[in-house]
């Protein structure tokens, strides 16, 4: 092909074949350039039927057209749309500018597409068979779209510039040679991240990526046993909701809509660990019937994530861990089936202000999910409980919450002080039950009472004493603060006084505990 044929008035280059001449006409046109023979067995663009030189052009006539192609033909627009086209060689469109309107349906490329600092105003590839896409820096004013297609050696994405949406629906990635099937850390896509039923073998890279409205991965698959992680993205920043939920398989709804009644339902899946650290989410993290596959090592990472609303609803993993360890939400949506058991949950500093429970979450399984995350005694757990149970009216549940603490905590002591922590325990309930404490000084005043009526006692003052009352005299002792007009007027000897003495620290402890359990309702009233 000499250099320049074809620049005035878009005539044909003298060395191109009959099928690019096809595309030539049609490029000026811009109409739809469809090489399908009608057999979807023999047009499916991943089979094994060869196509032929009568379905191939070449990738250098493909990138001609688009960087420095012919003019359109009067009344129309320049633009390239092929269908079951085969394209041989590397498409390399590098640092190019590519005005026309692209997009490709059904076409299988024989090498990898080449794309790295290119600008695009929409670009679409649909259902193609690509060995590897080649995209860092690129820059799109319109649309990405890559759905169905099928890449054997990975895509990447490294700081890429999306105006509106990448479209990724039931795409199937494979891993390049480092581990990773998408990388795109940096990215920043202006609109929607969809990426609805794909299937990604290898590490989806996301690192400091942003999202402008919200990233889907409804029905996705993500498997990488090569490395610790499938899903890897921390700092990702999405302006609305990550959704990790269940999709629709076979239908056309539209995305985030309820599938119609009978539709096959696939759930979100990953076989290797998540990472979303330090992620910013503007609504929601929806883990809702999410799947979750680690070995020992691996875990769902959501370290000091800050978003609204954590709809923990999935699955709980049989191994690995889940961490949320400085993670701050305001709305804790979960299932009390959704957590994982002792020793797999971590949750230091994990601050949340209403708990949603989806189904039973009785306060007993509660407490059992504090214990789960903390193999080790640690009193914030517990308190931040208590706090938001406070906080939602639960004033009872929340001194049970801080009852189960001191309780935690009392296996951490030395011997002498465990025995003093099971007699409070046992008696007070540490002050979080100030009615078993009122019973236990009215027991007192009556067996005391009985004690005393057989009491030696004369009195201090022979003259001008009142009467011997064993039951004002034992309330007296047992009230702190408050003179009857009994203590001091009577004298006691021996075992006596030894009783008296128990029932005035008794009394100080019991009455203490009553005032600060009267003082909470009243606080809280």
């Amino acid at each position: 092909m000499t250099e320049g044929a074809g620049g005035h008035a878009g005539e044909l280059p003298d060395d191109l074949t009959a099928a690019e001449a096809g595309m030539w006409q049609a490029f000026r046109d811009g109409t739809v350039y469809d090489l399908s023979s009608g057999d979807t067995v023999v047009d499916d663009p991943h089979g094994g039927h060869p196509w032929g030189a009568g379905r191939t052009v070449r990738a250098r006539i493909v990138a001609w057209l688009l960087l420095a192609g012919p003019p359109a033909l009067a009344g129309r627009v320049a633009s390239l749309k092929l269908a079951g086209v085969q394209i041989s060689g590397s498409l390399d469109l590098a640092g190019g500018t590519v005005v026309p309107y692209l997009e490709m349906r059904r076409c299988r490329f024989e090498q990898e597409v080449l794309m790295p600092e290119a600008r695009f105003t929409t670009m679409r590839m649909v259902d193609c068979s690509v060995p590897r896409l080649e995209a860092a820096r690129v820059h799109t004013e319109g649309d990405l779209h890559l759905p169905r297609c099928r890449f054997h050696n990975g895509v990447r994405l490294t700081d890429a510039h999306i105006g509106t949406d990448l479209l990724l629906n039931q795409a199937i990635v494979y891993r390049d040679r480092s581990g990773r099937s998408i990388a795109a850390d940096g990215m920043t896509v202006g609109q929607d991240l969809q990426a609805e039923l794909l299937e990604s073998h290898g590490e989806l890279s996301l690192r400091s990526a942003t999202i402008g409205v919200s990233l889907s991965l409804r029905g996705a698959r993500l498997a990488n046993p090569y490395t610790r992680l499938a899903l890897n993205a921390p700092q990702l920043t999405v302006g609305r909701s990550l959704y990790l939920t269940p999709a629709g398989v076979g239908g056309q709804a539209l995305s985030g809509t309820t599938p119609a009644r009978g539709t096959r339902i696939q759930r979100f899946d990953c076989r290797g660990g998540v990472r979303l650290d330090d992620g910013r989410f503007g609504d929601a993290v929806d883990l809702e019937r999410a799947r979750f596959v680690f070995t020992e090592d691996q875990e769902l990472s959501l370290r000091r994530v800050q978003t609204p609303e954590l709809r923990f609803l999935g699955e709980p993993p049989a191994r690995g861990k889940v961490v949320l360890s400085g993670a701050r939400v305001i709305n804790l949506v979960d299932r009390a089936s959704a957590w994982p058991g002792p020793g797999r949950l971590h949750m230091g500093g994990f601050a949340y202000e209403n708990l949603v429970p989806q189904g039973p979450f009785p306060l007993a399984e509660r407490l059992r999910w504090v214990a789960a995350a903390t193999a080790e005694y640690a009193p914030e757990p517990y308190e931040r409980l208590a706090t938001v149970l406070r906080g939602g009216g639960e004033d009872e549940d929340a001194r049970e919450v801080l009852l189960a603490k001191q309780r935690r905590r009392r296996e951490t002591l030395p011997p002498a002080a465990k025995l003093v922590g099971y007699a409070q325990d046992w008696t007070v309930a540490y002050g979080y039950r100030p009615g078993r404490a009122a019973v236990w000084m009215a027991v007192l005043w009556a067996a005391s009472s009985l004690a005393f009526a057989h009491a030696a006692h004369p009195p201090v003052n022979r003259d001008g004493h009142p009467p011997w009352n064993p039951a004002l005299f034992t309330l007296d002792l047992l009230l702190p603060v408050i003179d009857l007009g009994q203590v001091g007027q009577w004298q006691l000897r021996g075992g006596w006084q030894w009783l008296a003495t128990a029932l005035i620290l008794l009394g100080w402890v019991l009455a203490t505990t009553v005032a600060a359990g009267a003082t909470r309702l009243l606080r809280r009233s």
